[in-house]
């Protein structure tokens, strides 16, 4: 099994990375391969609406974003990690996103999804919020954990002092290394949902 961490901190050793460390020892504990890819501190443009992904199968800025979904085509659970930035995620992680989930074609049903965000303080919430709406638009279940998935500290390795942060995150790792293995058995026996045609409304007619 595999799972994609992005990490959009513009720090790669961060308070961000911190909470994601503490993940990639529980995935590794379970024997589950991790990607952590650093996207906070890449150039990314947003998403222009052209349109053109629908005839291509993949954006037309072929940058970072087109790599990503390669990758995540193959996973079995994706984690977007993420500082706070006016009680938002960073805004390079959601060009990419906007972009990612946008173009990218192939079925992401009953892939696990997870957030995590951090703050100095506030604004965790609202960001984890915000990051979640990619997962329960594409059919994705959300892995939970004892609390929100979030971890504190402003300076170098202040989280680290975050006990019940770093706590967060070992549980949510668990949480969803158990999500992964059970739909892999259930996909075994049972296959995936039923897919209805899709039906579009718009509110102009």
């Amino acid at each position: 099994m595999k799972v994609l961490i992005l990490n959009g901190s513009p720090r790669a050793n961060g308070n961000t990375s911190l909470g994601v460390s503490e993940m990639k020892k529980v995935f590794d504990e379970e024997k589950i391969e991790t990607e952590i890819i650093q996207v906070g501190n890449k150039d990314i443009r947003g998403c222009m609406a052209c349109g053109a992904c629908g005839n291509l199968g993949k954006c037309v800025f072929d940058d970072v974003v087109n790599e990503v979904a390669e990758k995540f085509k193959e996973a079995d659970g994706f984690v977007l990690a993420s500082p706070v930035y006016y009680a938002s995620a960073n805004a390079t992680l959601i060009a990419l996103l906007d972009r990612l989930f946008y173009s990218s074609h192939f079925d992401k049903t009953m892939k696990v999804g997870a957030s995590v965000v951090c703050a100095r303080r506030g604004g965790c919430s609202a960001t984890f919020d915000e990051l979640n709406k990619y997962f329960t638009i594409s059919n994705m279940p959300v892995a939970s954990s004892q609390y929100w998935n979030s971890i504190h500290g402003r300076g170098e390795g202040e989280a680290q002092m975050d006990e019940e942060g770093k706590q967060t995150m070992r549980v949510l790792a668990r949480n969803m290394s158990f999500l992964m293995k059970s739909i892999a058995l259930g996909k075994e026996k049972y296959g995936l949902p039923e897919k209805e045609e899709r039906a579009w409304t718009h509110f102009i007619r």
